[in-house]
């Protein structure tokens, strides 16, 4: 029976590293599938991890229709055995709805990739809806650290080096170490994207401000 699978995890889980691995590891055994992704830090129509594996796929905008594109591809003679969904949570409810009837009317595998929460610790709306009809949800298991050493539970954003917590939602960046400069956009903000604790999330502490804290000169003490 063909399954409707959620893989997820923080920014720099190995999301989209693991989606490429399925789609080797099935088309290595013979079967035939299709790779979908939306809003990749490499560009439209590319699925990228950050170890450098890049492969064409399908761009998801608003308006794409899973249940159509599958069923016209198979109406035309095409084989397809499975769908590789990465950036997941890009994805509206309603093709969420239409993966999962590929799944069960068509008997297609769908293998889903993305996070869970935004920068703002909120769900969006394609991955709660992936977790109320997925067959399997499953948290990876390589897990993305906090500048702390803890592991990272949050997805942070921060523009001109701070953290933000209110704005869009959709603003495509990519995990930056502690030493890079953030990525550039439109209209001279500088964005970045980092994973912290809970606890540094709540504090807005990035690594950026623990470093500049703790180059802070200490005050000198009082005479007695």
């Amino acid at each position: 029976m063909a399954e409707l699978t959620f893989r997820t995890g923080t920014m720099d889980a190995g999301k989209s590293t693991l989606a490429l691995q399925t789609n080797h590891n099935h088309a290595a055994r013979g079967r035939v599938g299709r790779l979908f992704t939306s809003h990749d830090r490499a560009g439209a129509a590319m699925v990228s991890s950050r170890l450098g594996l890049t492969a064409q796929a399908q761009e998801v905008g608003a308006d794409f229709d899973f249940w159509r594109y599958t069923v016209d591809a198979l109406t035309q003679g095409a084989r397809l055995d499975y769908l590789i969904c990465d950036e997941a949570q890009f994805y509206t409810p309603a093709q969420i709805d239409q993966l999962a009837k590929v799944v069960d009317e068509l008997q297609v595998d769908v293998f889903c990739f993305g996070i869970l929460t935004d920068f703002r610790t909120r769900l969006f709306p394609g991955s709660a809806r992936l977790v109320e009809l997925a067959d399997r949800t499953e948290v990876l298991q390589v897990e993305a650290l906090c500048w702390c050493g803890k592991r990272a539970t949050h997805n942070a954003r921060t523009e001109d080096g701070a953290m933000v917590t209110e704005g869009e939602v959709i603003v495509v960046g990519d995990v930056e170490s502690a030493e890079a400069p953030p990525a550039p956009l439109p209209a001279d903000v500088e964005v970045a994207y980092e994973v912290l604790c809970r606890q540094h999330h709540r504090r807005g502490m990035t690594a950026a401000r623990a470093r500049a804290v703790s180059l802070s000169p200490e005050p000198l003490p009082f005479p007695g």
